[in-house]
């Protein structure tokens, strides 16, 4: 690609990865490079949900919850594959919020967003609905409202996968070390993973950098920002499903947060999260055992099946890079987005994302080119409007935006493919499991068996059209397969991507 490119995006997070594909979508030459892999930091470390965020109502972000309750139904529509509606049940606790507070909360959270494709709020006595069951008896009541999963890892590929389909570079584990304003242009120092270096110009930069936002101000354009990022940990734990059905739990905690317990991975459980003010070094964050005890002892006042320490197959802690608004408590944090541009019309621009949830990605991205617009550098060439909420993400052109018909016609056209692994691509690939799949007639030509739902040939797709390099990119984001893989198959595995490297 010729340069200058008219914007260098640095960060492979969702909030990048949306950027570049919008930008790159409206005619303009995109760079997008990460210091690791695509959504390695944040953006595979989330509660894997699309929600509105019924708890920040407490706090009047009633812009926020809207904008997010109205994105939940956008990408419901455009990744059918990698999100689908859950529904939550919230038993209610007389010690915690009143039920009038509960029942107005998700009143507006029914109606602020006009929803149409998922069912409204309903109350349950949880002494006769099979939602009880796994309940203590002492909690009678429940309300039930709708949100929805996603694969917040694979929401950050396939926003990269389209950026790069409208033209866009896609350079995963290359660091910008340095960028200058030179003559009218950024000009970009980036390291490899080799250690060779690259020098790329820019008319424009974008800091999309998360919890180094500040690092890339301060150390890498050499400037300072009026805003600050606010480091909060949180932390997840997966066990063993303990109970029937397709629903998750919302639980109210004493401390006035909410724990999501939520399906995960056909017969495990993502338990989730904490709340923790940080201040470390963000490659660094991990779960901490009080944080483990804290989300067991939540879990263990509702459910009959009593959590300990032991039942924790695995964990993982992100780092939220929310915008500094003072507030006292980590809770009551702004999730909202706020831009700062360092730039004028005089000189390249700067625009750097502070805060931000991964629903409102996509409206994020938006908003950052409208508010990068007025100080457009692309070289006389046109600017392109919005355009995302109406195209489906690399996948997800199903008709009618049906998963479940997509998957039952994927199924009668491959009799030869077992159901769950039938299911396992339509899941993660949607449409494109069809270019994965090409020329197979049988289960020996999907190549070695890893064990689980894994085979070679997903890994060869992975490594040749999603920026896969290390066995962890392909078992940890990309798939979970990590989860289903003992100690000797997973060392098996990164024998092979050694060989095949």
């Amino acid at each position: 690609m010729s340069e200058p490119f008219d914007l260098l995006v640095i960060g492979g997070g969702v909030n990048g990865a949306g950027i570049a594909r919008d930008a790159s979508g409206r005619g303009l030459s995109v760079l997008l490079c990460e210091k690791g892999d695509l959504g390695e930091g944040t953006s595979s470390r989330s509660g894997k949900l699309i929600h509105g965020g019924l708890r920040y109502l407490e706090y009047y972000e009633f812009r926020l919850v809207r904008e997010a309750l109205i994105e939940r139904e956008v990408l419901l529509r455009l990744a059918p594959h990698i999100v689908w509606p859950m529904r939550f049940v919230l038993p209610h606790s007389a010690g915690q919020r009143p039920a009038w507070m509960v029942r107005l909360g998700l009143f507006l959270y029914d109606h602020l967003g006009g929803r149409r494709r998922l069912p409204g709020t309903r109350r349950l006595d949880l002494r006769r609905a099979p939602e009880g069951a796994a309940i203590k008896e002492n909690f009678a009541t429940a309300f039930e409202y709708s949100d929805c999963w996603v694969d917040d890892a694979r929401l950050v590929v396939l926003n990269a996968l389209d950026a790069q389909s409208h033209g866009a570079e896609i350079l995963p584990r290359t660091e910008a070390i340095s960028a200058r304003r030179e003559g009218g242009l950024w000009r970009v120092v980036l390291r490899r993973a080799d250690g060779s270096e690259r020098i790329a110009q820019a008319r424009m930069l974008m800091n999309a950098a998360g919890p180094w936002v500040e690092r890339v101000i301060n150390g890498v354009v050499g400037s300072n920002a009026a805003r600050r990022v606010r480091l909060v940990k949180g932390s997840h734990l997966i066990v063993r499903k303990f109970w029937s059905g397709t629903q998750a739990y919302l639980l109210q905690n004493d401390d006035k947060r909410v724990i999501f317990v939520n399906p995960y991975e056909g017969d495990l459980c993502l338990i989730g999260t904490t709340d923790i003010p940080f201040d470390g070094a963000a490659e660094d964050v991990a779960i901490a055992g009080a944080e483990r005890d804290y989300l067991l002892r939540a879990v263990n006042r509702y459910m009959r099946h009593e959590l300990k320490p032991a039942d924790v197959i695995d964990s993982f802690s992100g780092v939220r890079p929310l915008y500094d608004d003072s507030a006292a408590n980590p809770s009551a944090v702004t999730r909202d987005y706020v831009f700062d541009i360092d730039g004028d019309a005089d000189q390249p621009p700067m625009l750097s994302v502070f805060g931000g949830k991964i629903t409102t990605y996509r409206k994020l991205a938006e908003h950052a080119l409208d508010k990068l617009a007025p100080l457009a550098r692309t070289g006389g060439k046109p600017w392109g409007a919005a355009w995302t909420a109406e195209a489906p993400l690399p996948g997800g052109d199903m008709p009618g935006g049906d998963f479940d018909a997509y998957l039952a016609s994927l199924r009668t056209r491959l009799p030869w493919l077992p159901g769950d692994l039938a299911r396992h691509y339509a899941r993660l690939y949607g449409t494109r499991a069809e270019a994965l799949l090409a020329g197979a007639t049988n289960l020996a030509d999907l190549g070695r068996h890893f064990g689980g739902l894994f085979y070679a040939r997903e890994a060869a797709f992975l490594r040749a059209h999603e920026f896969a390099t290390t066995p962890e990119d392909i078992l940890d984001r990309r798939t979970k397969h990590r989860l289903h893989l003992d100690a000797a198959q997973r060392a098996a595995f990164a024998d092979w991507m050694a060989r095949a490297a």
